[in-house]
């Protein structure tokens, strides 16, 4: 399937997440020196573009480009968005924090960060440069989810946006009330596409609830529930891998035991982060003839917006489903 995207108007940088809210001290002698900050930056957002009080553009940072996309689409021009974990070529279970990131969320007006631990990096910089007017989203908070949550990947929660771009809007109405009416027509808007996705997967639900899939890592498990697909992998597995330590052996002989005896429809498996073990759950579908299906942990190139990223797993799910084809990457 080639898909193509359309131009963003974020600011990306590449800082990938730790395995667990624990790995940062024993990964930080790991991190690499001199990773390239990219920087896209768009007209209608440049800071350099902000002649007059009327014109001001809050500077907003986001963990994650989705959250980021989500900032954008509710701004429109009165924002630049920096998105720190965007590369979706990139493995984010590696973590690196440079100065420049450091620099860019001490300017931040507003701070968007998912808590449960994924991207702890940001309470240690937000700590570092304490602002009393910059305003934090913590989307765990919103959500009233507590620390022992398992799952941290609360994006794929279909109720997650909605909640988070009323937020949005409100907040950004709080910093910028000359564009507050502004804000509210761009949350209307972004509204009525993102219930078009609600509508589609109340639509794919209704056609295929009660399907099976294996997974390697739980990324896409709170989307497979909303559409009433069973994930039969154990949770023991899916949590091991996420988090970098080795599964047991009975996890990974029924992990294989799903593939070879075709005991689920699909292998659902997160492209940025693949090693010999995700491999060979890989191998092993494609020689028992399950279809595969990719998702990532960040919003991919081929995707113009975080609608528009969930509507084409949605459809290499449909593609596994009712004509067993694999769709192993959203850009090809």
């Amino acid at each position: 399937m080639t898909l193509t995207r359309a131009g963003t108007s974020d600011t990306a940088i590449e800082v990938p997440k730790p395995r667990s809210p624990h790995h940062l001290s024993s990964l930080l002698p790991r991190i690499a020196v001199g990773m390239a900050l990219v920087i896209t930056l768009s007209s209608c957002t440049s800071l350099a573009g902000a002649s007059s009080s009327s014109d001001k553009v809050l500077s907003i940072v986001a963990g994650e480009n989705e959250y980021g996309n989500i900032a954008q689409q509710i701004g429109g021009r009165f924002v630049h968005v920096s998105s720190i974990m965007s590369n979706p070529n990139t493995d984010p279970h590696t973590y690196e924090v440079s100065p420049s990131v450091a620099q860019v969320v001490s300017g931040a007006n507003l701070v968007i960060q998912n808590g449960l631990g994924y991207d702890s990096f940001l309470t240690k910089l937000l700590a570092a440069s304490p602002a009393p007017k910059r305003v934090v989203l913590n989307v765990q908070n919103l959500l009233h989810l507590p620390s022992s949550t398992k799952n941290p990947h609360l994006w794929y929660s279909p109720t997650t946006m909605r909640i988070v771009s009323e937020v949005l809007e409100r907040d950004l109405a709080h910093l910028e009330p000359a564009h507050k009416t502004y804000f509210q027509i761009q949350e209307k808007k972004f509204l009525i596409s993102y219930n078009s996705l609600l509508s589609a997967i109340q639509r794919f639900k209704a056609r295929f609830a009660g399907k099976s899939v294996a997974t390697t890592e739980p990324v896409a498990d709170y989307l497979l529930a909303a559409l009433g697909v069973q994930v039969k992998t154990p949770w023991a597995l899916q949590s091991a891998i996420m988090n970098g330590t080795d599964p047991s052996p009975q996890s990974v002989t029924t992990e294989n035991r799903l593939l070879s005896h075709h005991l689920v429809s699909a292998l659902v498996y997160n492209v940025q982060v693949t090693d010999p073990l995700t491999q060979s759950f890989i191998d092993a579908a494609r020689q028992a003839k399950v279809p595969i299906v990719a998702v990532y942990e960040t919003m991919p190139s081929a995707a113009s917006s975080y609608q528009s990223w969930m509507t084409l797993e949605l459809t290499a799910l449909r593609r596994a489903f009712s004509s067993h084809i694999s769709t192993t990457g959203l850009d090809r």
